[in-house]
């Protein structure tokens, strides 16, 4: 492929049609993103006793087999509890030609609900990262770490993104697109990518983010609006612009910036420093094409930060720099941008929790 870059909706319908991506049952229409392709849970979830990766010349079958608990039908759906490890082989398997790669990430609502989901391969030595040239099935790692959850063979709770070469834009690049195009609300703070931080004082009101429960019920993937949010999070609040970070605790937050992603351009959330303090930004999600950009409705849209806290309180404070996206290129521009043909529930948003919850 002579174009260096993210992979656009077009190529990876291409990829399909000359079975590099393949699956059973077949792919859906309705899987393939802007720079992106879903990928569904198979029929089986594996309980196992730990986290693992393959490893070089090994298969996740093999380490299945040595981990194993028990096996749950997914068919009619199963719970899957919190505070557990499962392993679940997925529907999609891959054949990548020659000089295409491919990275998993969860999906914006997976993380949003503390659902820890990692893909795993054969032959795997890092979680997520897919080398050129591999043969072989998916899996995906699923923990629930905040809430017990129902799911269902065919739900979607991870994506996986495919590349031609290397193209993430340097800090150089960065500025003079951003003088070109403006991609956040404000200074931009350009440093290994576009930084962002924590709004702690809202335009209006005094809430600013929701802690999770530590005791609740299950909740069932496919139910979208239905749960009220009282009965899964605790309201966090502040008036002086800080808040004091519980160890353990997980947190929706959102960013003080609003944020662009230029049609031509993708995105990725990384954590900023290890030494800013004793949390951690969990990077859940790809930006597409298109979110927050004019063309495709959007007006800037904020990052939801999902947040956990580690071995000490800590104190986070309005404006602190917490995470960054960093740019790529695609390799040509999608057929269609995020919130424009296609149905986006996170265009345009604020402090906003998964779907599954009621907008009160």
């Amino acid at each position: 492929m002579s174009s260096r870059g993210v992979l656009p909706a077009q190529a990876l319908r291409a990829l399909i049609g000359t079975g590099a991506i393949t699956a059973t049952p077949e792919i859906l229409d309705a899987q393939i993103q802007p720079a992106s392709l879903d990928l569904r849970l198979g029929p089986v979830a594996y309980r196992v006793r730990a986290s693992f990766l393959a490893g070089n010349g090994r298969k996740v079958a093999d380490r299945i087999a040595e981990f194993e608990m028990h096996r749950m039908d997914l068919t009619a759906g199963a719970v899957l509890e919190k505070g557990c490890v499962y392993v679940i082989p997925l529907m999609e398997h891959l054949a990548l030609p020659a000089g295409i790669t491919a990275v998993a990430n969860a999906k914006s609502s997976t993380g949003r609900l503390d659902l820890l989901t990692r893909s795993i391969t054969d032959g795997g030595t890092e979680f997520d990262r897919i080398p050129e040239g591999y043969h072989g099935p998916l899996y995906a790692e699923v923990c629930p770490k905040s809430f017990s959850v129902l799911v269902r063979a065919g739900q979607r709770l991870n994506q996986i993104r495919f590349r031609s070469g290397q193209s993430v834009l340097t800090d150089p690049e960065l500025v003079a697109l951003n003088a070109v195009e403006p991609l956040v609300s404000g200074e931009a703070m350009i440093s290994e990518g576009l930084g962002f931080s924590v709004d702690l004082r809202p335009a209006s009101g005094d809430l600013v983010g929701y802690r999770a429960k530590p005791h609740t019920g299950v909740i069932d993937l496919d139910k979208i609006g239905h749960y009220p949010a009282s009965e899964f999070w605790e309201e966090v609040r502040s008036k002086d612009g800080r808040i004091i970070l519980d160890p353990g605790a997980f947190y929706i937050l959102v960013s003080r910036e609003a944020v662009t992603i230029p049609p031509d351009y993708a995105a990725e959330m990384a954590p900023f420093l290890a030494m800013v303090g004793e949390f951690r930004v969990h990077y859940a999600g790809f930006f597409d094409p298109g979110f927050g950009h004019a063309e495709a409705g959007g007006a800037g849209s904020r990052g939801v930060l999902e947040v956990r806290c580690h071995e000490a309180p800590f104190v986070l404070e309005h404006g602190q720099v917490v995470g960054r996206l960093v740019y790529e290129k695609m390799a040509s521009r999608p057929e269609t941008l995020y919130g424009r043909e296609i149905a986006s529930n996170y265009q345009g948003q604020g402090l906003k929790l998964a779907k599954q919850f009621k907008n009160d």
